[in-house]
Order: C-alpha cells, then sequence, then structure tokens
C-alpha cells in the first residue's frame, strides 16, 4: 500500500475471488482442489467446514465433561444426608469417602458409599468402550474420560472442589478399562491388605500396580494404548498423593491397622 504498510495474504480462487467466500457446498467431494487454489488451503477450508470434523471435536469433549460432572457426585456426602447422618467431612479424617462413613457408625451407608463411588468411575468409562465407537471415540477419549472422573471425585466442582481420595473410583475406572486388570488390581489390595492390615498402604500399591499390570496384558488380554496407560500413570500418581499423610503415618509407625484401635 501507499503508507508503506501490507495486508495480510488471503489465498484467492482463479477469479479473484477470497477463500474465505467460498460457499462450503460449492467445495468438491473428490478430494481435488480447484484450479489455482493451492492443496493445503483447500484442505484447510474443508477441515473448518465439515460437520464430521466439528463433530471429532465435541464428542470427545462431552464425553470428557460428562464423566467430571459424574466424578464430581461425592456420594459420601449425598448418602449421609440422605440416610439422615453427620457430613463425613465433620468427623474422623473428615475424607468423603466411604471409609470416613463406616466411622459413624454405619455400615449400610458406607457401603452404599463405596458402590456408588466405585460406579461413577466405572460407568464413563464402560460407556466410551461399548458405545463411543459410533460416536468416533477412541482411546484418547477413554483415557480423557478415566482421568476425568478420578478428577472429580478428588476435586468436585459440586463440592467445592473437595473430594476425597480416590480409592474407589479408582478401582471403578481399572474394572471398566477391563475387567481382568481390575481383578488383578483387587487382588493385590486384598494380599497386601491381609499381611498389613493397613489399608492405605494396600491402596497405594495396588493403584502403584495398575499401569505395570496394563503393560503386561498387552496383546494377552487387551491391547495397550499409550493414552490409557498415561491416564492410569497419573491416576496412579495423584492417588499416592492424595495419601501423603497416611505416608507420613505409615513411615513414623504411626498408621491406624484394620480393626485396630
Amino acid at each position: 500500500t501507499a503508507d508503506g504498510g501490507h495486508e495480510a495474504s488471503r489465498s484467492v480462487l482463479p477469479d479473484g475471488l477470497p477463500t474465505d467466500a467460498l460457499p462450503t457446498d460449492a467445495l468438491p467431494d473428490d478430494g481435488l482442489a480447484p484450479d489455482g487454489l493451492p492443496d493445503r488451503d483447500y484442505k484447510s477450508i474443508k477441515s473448518t467446514h465439515n460437520p464430521e470434523t466439528q463433530l471429532d471435536i465435541l464428542y470427545p469433549a462431552l464425553a470428557t465433561v460428562a464423566a467430571y460432572l459424574i466424578g464430581s457426585l461425592s456420594f459420601a456426602v449425598i448418602v449421609s444426608k440422605l440416610m439422615g447422618l453427620n457430613d463425613p467431612r465433620t468427623y474422623g479424617s473428615k475424607n468423603p469417602g466411604a471409609t470416613n462413613v463406616l466411622r459413624s457408625g454405619s455400615k449400610a451407608a458406607a457401603i452404599v458409599t463405596l458402590v456408588l463411588d466405585a460406579l461413577k468411575g466405572f460407568v464413563p468409562v464402560f460407556a466410551v468402550q461399548r458405545f463411543g465407537q459410533a460416536y468416533g471415540l477412541g482411546d484418547g477419549t477413554l483415557a480423557c474420560v478415566a482421568f476425568a472422573a478420578f478428577i472429580g471425585h478428588l476435586y468436585p466442582v459440586f463440592f467445592k472442589f473437595k473430594g476425597g481420595k480416590g480409592v474407589a473410583t479408582a478401582a471403578g475406572v481399572i474394572f471398566g478399562v477391563h475387567w481382568l486388570l481390575g481383578l488383578a488390581c483387587i487382588a493385590s489390595f486384598g494380599i497386601i491388605l491381609f499381611f498389613s492390615r493397613y489399608v492405605s498402604l494396600a491402596s497405594i500399591a495396588a493403584a502403584a500396580f495398575a499401569p505395570f499390570y496394563y503393560l503386561f496384558g498387552d496383546r494377552a488380554a487387551w491391547y495397550t494404548s499409550k493414552t490409557v496407560l498415561l491416564a492410569i500413570f497419573l491416576i496412579a500418581l495423584l492417588l499416592a498423593y492424595r495419601h501423603r499423610e497416611n505416608i507420613e503415618r505409615l513411615f513414623k509407625g504411626t498408621e491406624s491397622k484394620l480393626g485396630g484401635s
């Protein structure tokens, strides 16, 4: 231009029509760009205006958000309120989880809490496994959904981001990935609990074993996905972090044992 400025470069069609003015229904479906239009620009236009491409982004995002919201349902608080019990955030360890609900004296409430916390990890992951392919949801979405459900339990949006330690929800997620993987982790939990009597130690160890079990099962029981492996590893890491006070007590020898006083 005369004042020394310049306009941003714009790809144009043969007759001088800017590419962003090209009607989407005028784009041919044969994979060939119109004469004079660079192939890379043509593909960009097709991708931007392709409804299927937009859904490829929308469906995984919706699944991930839904998993987080489901994970954010703090059933320890909900079940306690429905059963007329005190808020588990006000007594014991102040952790909204099944173990602390048990301290209220209601085994029924603790069991219901445990089952529901596990289901909110299992259901979103299983749903993607079972129905996701029809919506283009692959391993990447599965990993995001698994991690989102777990994060929802730890940092629930409905309860001021103050959640539990995630053991039951992590177990649900693992079972959702594959039932054999879940059984392997539950078996590890049971064995360690039997010999040590420390619930916290058994929980941390079982979660730590999960990524290794997932790797070892590759091509034998399932096909390992790197994104799912990463999600399982991050879940194990965060679960250990949420048990940091328990870990300190374990080293000090002051951690309570199952059935102990």
